[in-house]
């Protein structure tokens, strides 16, 4: 990201589709037709990991298995693993919101059906892919197949002290009493994986790349924890003796207690960080770039006793430093990598990102809501970063404006150079938002981001999430009509006026005679 360049953040959930959820399908397609017009070299989305029980993707049963409610169920009935009477079964009426109940409910038999339809030329595809991911894959598939038949038990709580110990026998004969469901988990992250690749190719051939989503901590209740006690901070009985979080900040006045377990940076570091070099090798064969998400947990991070009842009661940790990052370099050279960067800087965390020469972020919302020269104004943002008008946490930029104190929302329209009038109506609420997405594109930073709500000037019902708000929220879709309304023209001048403008890839040169 070292030129100027835009993009759009949408989660593949939130695109359009008849299915209950957007997929890979061809709304995914239609969505890179629309960067590429607009000249933006970026789409942004959030983890493609399982969501767990409150439909997060930050607290994933594993962090490296992909959504299986992403896979295009048109591409499967393509290839005659689906009857056209099947998808219409699971057709989903309301396009405004991810139909998470129906989709738990009814996705995984489906893909089951399409699974007994595999033949053998596929099955052989998915054997070597699961081969070629056998540092993660056949642990995930057997972890969630064991607490399904266990009833839902946490490997913490299963009796069988040998498979809860993740002890190698056990492991060996749970997977042969299960090989044929862990094929078809397996079956289920080749199409993943297959279709993604697909959609990643489309889009660089576009000019358009696609920045991931890494969070920083996994779920106790995951794969990763449970095939690797070791590395992460628990007591001999599985419970962890800290958990992750972050103190008192502008999301929160209790600060956030998440409840993730920590790393054992000291364990993880005797093997060179394997883990994390497998997990970002993942990630980078997914995507183009990288967000790394809580970047400041690197320097030093927020450990909450794990009884606590606020996060208040935390304390800050050194984390593995550069050393984690020099490490990373040797591993993958000058992969794109952003550092996430909000919430309660210290020097040691300036100097961190200084260190490793990575972009932080700059979110707008915060610059207006401080009446000093704050950092997050767009005549402050640094070249080597990366500039949102908000991210997924935030309010969308609509409902922010209604929502601050009114001297910070005019100090904002001022700013942005709103040309006046009633900013809440028709037109004008449109107009509100472009001029504070046209300061973003005008200022230093070599990349900005908009989310797509804020494009399209939606109210704060669109918002993605509230952090410490359990319910409600990764709900947010872009309905069939929303999604042709956008406005690729207005896209296009703002990239051209303010030098953004993404370039196609140069095509191969034909050959002679």
């Amino acid at each position: 990201m070292k030129k100027r360049g835009s993009g759009v953040l949408l989660h593949i959930s939130s695109l359009p589709g008849k299915y209950g959820i957007g997929s890979f399908g061809r709304e995914a397609r239609q969505f890179v037709d629309f960067l590429a017009e607009a000249g933006c070299g970026y789409w942004q989305v959030l983890p493609f990991t399982p969501t767990d029980s409150f439909n997060s993707p930050y607290a994933s049963i594993s962090a490296f298995a992909g959504n299986l409610n992403f896979i295009d169920l048109e591409r499967l009935a393509e290839d005659g693993l689906l009857t056209c009477e099947e998808l219409k079964a699971h057709e989903w009426a309301n396009p405004y919101s991810a139909a998470f109940d129906f989709l738990n409910g009814t996705r995984t038999a489906l893909l089951k059906t399409a699974f007994s339809r595999a033949g053998a030329a596929l099955l052989e595809k998915v054997r070597a892919f699961a081969k070629e991911n056998r540092r993660w894959l056949p642990d995930y598939a057997l972890y969630i197949l064991l607490k399904e038949e266990l009833g839902g038990a946490e490997w913490f709580q299963w009796e069988d002290e040998a498979l809860r110990l993740h002890e190698p026998e056990a492991v060996a004969r749970a997977m042969e009493r299960h090989k044929e469901d862990v094929l078809f988990v397996e079956f289920v992250q080749y199409l993943f994986c297959a279709q993604w690749a697909e959609l990643r190719k489309y889009a660089n051939g576009k000019g358009v790349k696609i920045i991931g989503d890494l969070p920083i901590y996994v779920a106790l209740q995951s794969a990763d924890v449970w095939a690797n006690r070791h590395l992460f901070d628990l007591s001999e009985d599985g419970e962890p003796k800290n958990v992750a979080g972050v103190p008192p900040d502008y999301f929160s006045a209790d600060g956030q207690k998440w409840g993730n377990p920590l790393y054992n940076w000291a364990e993880m570091k005797k093997d060179g960080y394997r883990w994390w070099m497998d997990r970002l090798a993942s990630m980078f064969s997914l995507f183009d770039a990288v967000r790394i998400d809580h970047f400041r947990a690197f320097s030093s991070y927020w450990a909450v006793p794990a009884e606590a009842k606020t996060a208040k009661e935390g304390e800050w940790i050194e984390g593995p430093g550069m050393d984690f990052f020099q490490t990373v370099r040797k591993e993958f050279g000058d992969a794109q990598i952003i550092a996430e960067d909000l919430g309660i800087i210290d020097d040691g965390v300036v100097k961190l990102l200084k260190d490793t020469g990575l972009p932080g972020m700059r979110v707008m919302q915060f610059g207006f809501t401080d009446p000093t020269d704050n950092v997050n104004l767009p005549h402050n943002y640094p070249v080597n970063s990366v500039a949102y008008t908000g991210t997924h946490d935030n309010n969308t930029l609509y409902g922010w404006l209604w929502e601050v104190l009114p001297h910070e929302r005019d100090r904002a329209l001022f700013y942005a150079g709103f040309p006046g009038g009633d900013w809440m109506s028709g037109g004008l609420q449109n107009a509100a938002c472009r001029a504070l997405i046209r300061a973003l594109w005008a200022s230093a930073a070599n990349t900005v981001i908009v989310p797509v709500q804020d494009l399209c000037a939606f109210g704060k019902d669109t918002r993605m999430n509230v952090p410490g708000v359990p319910h409600g929220n990764w709900r947010f879709r872009l309905s069939p009509d929303q999604m042709d309304a956008l406005d690729a023209k207005w896209m296009r001048a703002m990239n051209d006026t303010f030098c953004r403008t993404a370039e196609p890839p140069a095509r191969p040169a034909e050959k002679k005679g």
